[in-house]
């Protein structure tokens, strides 16, 4: 079995199945890292799969899901708690025991809320665990530079997922502007809104405005993307946001906007909510727009990502929000047909959980038990770029950090400073 790299140009020999335990059993584990880690154990590259999460509700919720059932026909995870457990039951620590019983060096997938992450993440670090991360990383910087230290005294890889970075559009613009076909950015706008119907989940229970907000929990998707690109860092940030009520009556952000300069004085615009219309015929509403300036000549970015080319009229109303028509993006994730059983999963989502998981098992099979050989092939990793990790995408949770001081100011500038060492301050 071949796995397909970006890192190394050579193929791997597969050696042991790597074991995953996932922390969270929500939204982004039923619709991308289950199907994404199913198909690489089908495929020999992964060993046992746990699953943890805060009660049985959603352990069952993933077990009875028909396009799991028909896409993985056969498979299954070990649940914590179990399906048994009556749901009224909840274990907030029982992740810690899971992680704890793994052997050294397998994979722990965090999916959890944004403010959560910092605490599991240093749980599977404790217990000598290689880690992928949902975006964003963390909160804070401080956090993020504690956890890129122990990363690189242990010799362990932590992946953070920011799957825009594997859209071929993305790597295209990213060689393109690398080669100067573009000029230089200096003016932009990106926009992600996701689906009212989010607001009736389990966001409720979390995307309070006291823990997280649109701009911090979709809004850094783009930009890290624009650093991604252009490999410029932001300096300054200001997000102010419009609040409202979820169903169970919790407080929170539902509405962004914020601003973001960069250090050569572009200037990035970002929109995010949880408000796309249900009937709509996108699952969301979402894009970026850059302007570049050249030798008396300009040069422009432009990726629609909520209508990819392809629309459906179901029969019945089976769309995402609950509607016949549809613009169907074929990129980001479906199940297809492939030469197995059952149905694949394709796309730059699932491409980035696999070059992290990839990665990850690159290392153990060719380092092993040699520390100084993993920390050269993380270091190898870093360098590169693509796959975003603690010491080459910090300036995420530079963002964030500022976006969280500003939104809850009303929109006071927030200003990053990357000397004498890297933080944030009010302008």
């Amino acid at each position: 079995i071949i796995i397909q790299k970006m890192y190394y140009n050579k193929q791997e020999v597969i050696m042991g199945k790597i074991d995953v335990t996932i922390v969270g059993g929500g939204m982004i584990t039923n619709d991308l890292l289950l199907p994404v880690i199913y198909h690489l154990q089908r495929t020999g590259i992964i060993g046992q799969i746990h699953i943890s999460a805060l009660n049985s509700e959603p352990l069952k919720k993933l077990r009875d899901n028909p396009d799991l059932q028909q896409s993985f026909p056969g498979q299954s995870f070990m649940p914590h708690p179990d399906f048994l457990e009556p749901e009224k039951n909840c274990y907030p620590e029982l992740y810690k025991e899971v992680i704890s019983s793994m052997k050294p060096r397998q994979i722990v997938v965090v999916a959890m809320p944004d403010n959560l992450h910092y605490d599991v993440v240093m749980e599977a670090l404790k217990n000598n665990q290689h880690v992928l991360c949902v975006k964003p990383l963390v909160l804070h910087y401080k956090q993020a530079e504690e956890i890129e230290q122990i990363t690189r005294e242990e010799g362990l890889f932590v992946g953070v997922e920011y799957h825009k970075r594997f859209d071929r559009r993305s790597l295209m613009a990213k060689r393109s502007y690398q080669l100067g076909h573009f000029g230089e950015f200096v003016m932009g706008d990106a926009k992600l809104i996701e689906p009212y119907y989010y607001r009736h989940s389990n966001f409720q229970n979390w995307f309070t405005t006291d823990r997280t907000d649109p701009f911090v929990y979709i809004g850094c998707h783009y930009v890290d993307l624009v650093y991604f690109i252009t490999g410029l860092r932001p300096v300054e940030v200001s997000s102010e946001g419009v609040k409202g009520r979820f169903p169970n009556g919790n407080q929170g952000f539902l509405w962004s906007d914020a601003r973001v300069k960069f250090e050569n004085g572009a200037i990035l615009s970002v929109t995010n909510g949880l408000g796309y219309p249900d009937a709509g015929a996108g699952s969301n509403d979402q894009g970026l727009l850059m302007y570049c300036e050249g030798d008396d000549k300009t040069g422009m970015i432009k990726h629609d990502d909520q209508y990819r080319g392809v629309a459906y009229c179901y029969l019945e109303n089976i769309g995402p929000g609950g509607s016949a028509y549809n613009y169907v993006s074929p990129d980001f994730f479906r199940f297809v047909p492939w030469e197995g059983e059952g149905y694949k999963p394709v796309g730059y989502g699932p491409d980035s959980v696999s070059a992290i998981i990839g990665s990850i098992k690159y290392i153990e099979d060719n380092a092993g038990d040699n520390i100084e050989k993993r920390r050269r092939m993380i270091e190898d990793i870093d360098k590169k770029g693509i796959i975003a990790t603690p010491a080459n995408s910090f300036i995420n949770e530079l963002v964030v950090e500022a976006g969280r001081m500003s939104i809850t100011s009303d929109g006071r500038p927030v200003k990053i400073l990357y000397k004498p060492e890297p933080h944030v301050e009010f302008r």
